[in-house]
């Protein structure tokens, strides 16, 4: 390991221990992506865990996923939309598709197509363009929402344009 990776990766746990939400999310995303540390998802969601208790909607996004896929955790949907609710009803826009995507499948909460395509319209509103597309295809099927071309083609157009990540 460098020794910049090192300094980063103390100058992270000193203020993580000082209680810091944002050293808790980013120490969590370095044992997610193995980035400068070794790859480990149980301290990534430790990490996470920590910073998800004081708030921080990012590290409750990546709790969640932790969550659904069971990366360092005993997978559980109910804790993984849990997580997801918390950080969409801050705002977070992968959160809400996340959570809308819950919805879709009825996984971790009961199955109901109109709560998605809020969740989903909500996300799509903030830019994302994988809601986009979800919200194009919901308009196309009338899943949740009225059945509306005019709407799944603007969704669709909207998903299209969106610079790759």
């Amino acid at each position: 390991m460098a020794l910049a990776e090192t300094n980063r990766v103390t100058l992270f746990v000193d203020a993580a221990a000082q209680g810091s939400a944002e050293a808790q999310y980013n120490l969590g995303y370095l044992y997610e992506n193995g980035d400068g540390v070794a790859k480990d998802y149980v301290e990534a969601a430790k990490w996470y865990g920590m910073a998800a208790a004081q708030g921080d909607h990012d590290a409750q996004n990546n709790l969640g996923v932790l969550y659904e896929r069971g990366l360092g955790v005993v997978q559980n949907f109910d804790d993984a939309a849990r997580w997801y609710r918390l950080a969409a009803e801050q705002g977070n826009a992968l959160s809400q598709y996340n959570l809308g995507l819950l919805y879709l499948q009825g996984t971790g909460v009961e199955q109901d197509d109109v709560t998605a395509a809020q969740w989903l319209l909500k996300a799509a509103e903030h830019g994302d363009p994988a809601a986009q597309y979800s919200v194009a295809d919901l308009y196309f099927n009338g899943q949740g929402v009225r059945q509306d071309y005019d709407a799944a083609s603007k969704w669709l157009n909207r998903a299209a344009a969106a610079e790759p990540a």
